[in-house]
């Protein structure tokens, strides 16, 4: 499977493709980028600052309107009022004199959001601006408000609509609009300073919600009024306590520690942006909130512009490229598939060129080339069967004189000693073991005849090493009909005999076994208790098995001679997976393991390469 990035990277076509798209769209992302991101910037920053003005202006309004209204407790001050709460009788014309005071004040001051003024004692005895004279049937001290004035007579108390005094009011008063905000403070003596009474001025809160809704006028989101700890007192629009849309206020007023300021809170509906400022005369904050995605609606509009305008450019791109390239590469890309074709072993594969340009010249060297790779590829095979055949009897040729040069000589030690039947019987397995070597030409051989001719050779290494030689060969019979490289176990015998059992004190055993393998395999294992190699020795051997040359300077160990042979004829043969694997444990004896296919049912002669 090709890799994409490869053939995006390969492909001209799309080279060209990037090139338009890279010419075509880069500069106009770059000015999208750059447009959105100051558009982005400009829009948040003037949302932001047209949300702090309106919320400073809800501020200053309400700051004004309770400063208009608190002109009104100047009335304590007045003669008539503190002759009427300090005494004990009744004093009409104090009385006409106080509720002609209250009318004169509001045609000074004109605040039509004031729903009434009341003043009482601390008896209970009071006037009105709607009822006039009046009595309370209660202690007026019992109020929480009025008791904490007379703790703090000085302080101008400002009461909330869900903590004002009840619908009746002082004097028993009922308004149209459920939501009032009080106004108190004590009325004192001009001389002891002694609190004698308490005036309230009653405001609509209408009044405030219409602030609110006026600073709402053209902008998304919402405006509410809250206390220094951000519960809320007043809202329009929306409910405060709602959490679905917007956090409730609670869970950012510990942000709301400044005067004024903004900042991002996460709520329901997403980032939201929070802009508050703080009242001067009330400490009450003007919390605007707003969700991020409706501040910034317009930079999201120049967002799908640029991405509308890019999605264009693409389109338009792309065509054009697809036109242009169909002239020019697809010629191209013809040669191209058809060079991969011939890169994967179809060497029938051709061009027909078309006209006389340079494609066709480059088509015709491209039909020629194949022609003469075709050529070379036949000579190379037939070449490389020949020196396959060459380095495998080379190799055959190397074992045979090695193992006559021993045979004679232990057929000379036994002649010189006498043992004529002992050299009739060595020179009968001697014949036996060169027949099965010759082997009519063959390199392959089955495995019983490889046990046979071992077999010869152990017989022939027995009677001169009868004191310390015994050798056990179990070999199944379904197994000796595999085909097996001809002298593959002799040269491991005569390894394990000469450097393992000949060193070894007392008498040696060399065990010979086969069993099947996984995956159609045949193991056979030539085992010996001789003094076996130490693992710097075993790890070198190895070394050499996996045709790591030895360092330079140094030769192959004479005891790696048999087995690297073995090896190198094996892998030649069956390929790399298949050899030999050799153990050792010095002082205990070594093992060597044999892996070659089964080719169960082959001829022998068919199974030569080359048709041998």
């Amino acid at each position: 499977m090709r890799n994409p990035a490869h053939w995006m990277f390969s492909s001209l076509r799309v080279k060209m493709l990037a090139m338009f798209v890279m010419l075509t769209l880069v500069p106009l992302i770059a000015v999208g980028i750059v447009s959105y991101q100051k558009s982005f910037r400009t829009i948040s920053e003037h949302s932001k600052a047209a949300f702090q003005l309106a919320a400073d202006r809800l501020a200053r309004d309400i700051d004004v309107l309770f400063q208009d209204t608190a002109r009104l407790l100047e009335l304590e001050n007045h003669q008539a009022v503190l002759r009427y709460l300090f005494s004990q009788n009744d004093a009409y014309d104090d009385a006409k004199d106080i509720l002609q005071a209250f009318d004169l004040y509001r045609k000074t001051y004109r605040n039509e959001s004031v729903l009434n003024i009341s003043m009482v004692n601390l008896y209970g005895r009071g006037i009105s601006e709607r009822k006039g004279v009046f009595a309370l049937s209660q202690n007026p001290l019992r109020n929480p408000h009025f008791q904490y004035l007379m703790n703090a007579p000085d302080e101008v108390l400002i009461v909330p609509p869900d903590e004002s005094l009840p619908q009746d009011r002082l004097d028993g008063s009922r308004y149209d609009s459920e939501n009032v905000v009080s106004i108190m403070t004590t009325i004192k003596q001009r001389i002891t300073r002694e609190v004698i009474g308490f005036i309230v001025i009653d405001l609509d809160a209408d009044t405030v919600m219409n602030y609110i809704r006026d600073a709402m006028s053209g902008h998304v989101g919402y405006f509410f009024v809250a206390d220094p700890s951000g519960k809320p007192l007043f809202a329009t629009g929306f409910d405060p306590s709602d959490e679905r849309l917007f956090p409730p206020a609670s869970a950012f007023a510990h942000r709301l520690d400044r005067k004024s300021g903004s900042f991002v809170e996460d709520g329901p509906g997403g980032p939201m942006l929070v802009t508050y400022t703080t009242s001067d005369d009330t400490g009450w904050k003007m919390i605007g909130m707003a969700l991020l995605r409706d501040i910034v609606r317009d930079a999201y509009e120049i967002r799908r512009l640029i991405f509308l305008s890019v999605g264009l450019s693409i389109v338009f791109t792309i065509g054009l490229h697809v036109y242009i390239t169909s002239r020019l590469t697809r010629p191209i890309q013809i040669l191209k598939h058809k060079m991969r074709k011939a890169a994967s072993g179809f060497l029938e594969v051709k061009v027909k060129p078309a006209g006389n340009d340079e494609l066709a010249d480059l088509g015709n060297s491209f039909n020629l080339m194949i022609e003469q790779i075709k050529m070379l590829m036949e000579r190379s095979i037939r070449e490389r069967e020949q020196v396959q055949k060459a380095e495998l009897r080379t190799l055959q040729a190397q074992i045979n004189p090695h193992f006559l040069y021993n045979s004679l000589d232990s057929i000379v030690w036994m002649a010189e000693a006498g043992k004529t039947r002992e050299v009739i019987r060595l020179v009968q397995a001697l014949s036996r073991f060169f027949r099965i070597s010759l082997s009519k030409g063959r390199d392959l051989i089955s495995v019983g005849e490889e046990v046979e001719h071992v077999r010869n050779y152990l017989v022939i290494q027995q009677m001169r090493y009868s004191d310390i030689l015994e050798y056990e060969i179990d070999v199944p019979p379904e197994l000796r009909t595999v085909p097996i490289l001809k002298m593959t176990l002799q040269p491991i015998v005569e390894n394990a005999l000469y450097h393992g059992i000949k060193n070894k004190r007392g008498k040696g055993r060399i065990r010979i076994t086969g069993a099947p393998g996984r995956d159609r395999t045949l193991r056979l294992l030539v085992t010996d208790n001789g003094i076996g190699m130490s693992e710097g020795k075993l790890a070198e051997l190895r070394l050499l098995l996996e045709d790591h040359p030895p360092p330079q300077g140094e030769g192959e160990p004479e005891s790696g001679f048999g087995l690297l042979n073995v090896q190198r004829r094996l892998r030649l043969y069956y390929g790399p997976q298949y050899g030999i694997a050799i153990d050792s444990r010095e002082g205990v004896g070594t093992m060597v393991e044999i892996t070659i296919p089964v080719q169960g049912g082959m001829p022998l002669e068919e199974s030569v390469p080359g048709g041998r």
